[in-house]
């Protein structure tokens, strides 16, 4: 089947799928951007996405294209065009096209492209058996990584790094040595007093949707977290870890630089969280309260 992508009002093959070679996210990453989860066909926290998109289009000061709601039609048929059931949805904003100048254009339009993609379902029996191995790096990236802007160098260069040392993924580190977050993911632990410990939501993260979907399960089920800042050596003397993401969901870390996590298995609170999430992404489909 042929992909379909949404690009500013039409909906084209994906192969015909074209933006104008002075679109400012092209030229200046002057925009900004969501990954939702597709599970069993229905979109997985669609309102938290949503109200970070809000989040980082006032930040950057670019107006919402059309409304929330237009916005949420096109994202249900750009899914139905592509016929995913498990997937994600991407979804690009930028300021638009506008003669190159680094100031903001008086007149331009603002620019939407959407497209669909499938994955296979999440496995939570295999997510509870596989591991994966993270390196660390310095976090060289600016200062409002709380805005999910299209600028992702940075963290392209931080993943290849780890794709080159044979890990999953690269956890940065900041001035002081403490761990910041994932180049496409949010970073956890546990530790000896079974606590669970992700970085705060401030600008020196992106407040992950799936980060804020584990924290409720926690709380829900009675599990103790901190959200503070911890260490590189906290993190290699820490029990257990994993990662989260919209689209790795929660996944173990079983080795930091080489060190293994615990005994080198995957955790039992980390194995508690799987089959959490797991429980709340069966109920995709439920009214948003």
């Amino acid at each position: 089947m042929s992909r379909i992508a949404y690009v500013n009002g039409r909906y084209v093959p994906h192969r015909e799928a074209r933006v104008h070679v002075e679109d400012r996210g092209y030229q200046f990453a002057d925009g900004v951007y969501e990954v939702i989860a597709v599970q069993q066909g229905h979109l997985l926290d669609e309102k938290g996405h949503l109200d970070r998109l809000d989040h980082s289009l006032k930040s950057l000061r670019i107006p919402w294209p059309m409304s929330r709601r237009a916005l949420q039609s096109v994202t249900r048929e750009v899914i139905r065009r592509n016929r995913v059931r498990n997937g994600f949805v991407y979804m690009q904003i930028t300021r638009g096209v506008a003669r190159r100048d680094h100031a903001f254009p008086k007149n331009a339009k603002c620019a939407v492209v959407m497209t669909a993609r499938h994955l296979k379902q999440y496995d939570a029996k295999a997510a509870k058996t596989v591991g994966v191995d993270v390196i660390t790096i310095p976090d060289i990236r600016w200062e409002r990584r709380d805005i999910k802007s299209v600028s992702l160098l940075p963290n392209i260069l931080g993943k290849q790094q780890a794709v080159e040392a044979g890990a999953y993924e690269a956890w940065q580190i900041d001035d002081d040595g403490c761990v910041t977050e994932g180049t496409a993911t949010n970073a956890w632990i546990v530790n000896s007093k079974r606590e669970l410990i992700t970085r705060d939501a401030s600008h020196a993260i992106l407040n992950g949707i799936t980060r804020l979907a584990v924290l409720e399960v926690a709380r829900k089920n009675g599990v103790t977290f901190v959200e503070r800042p911890f260490t590189v050596e906290e993190a290699k003397a820490a029990r257990e870890a994993f990662l989260t993401s919209s689209t790795n969901h929660v996944k173990a870390v079983t080795r930091i630089d080489g060190t293994s996590i615990g005994n080198g298995d995957i955790g039992e609170l980390t194995t508690n969280l799987i089959d959490m999430y797991a429980e709340r992404m069966e109920r995709a489909g439920e009214p948003e309260a």
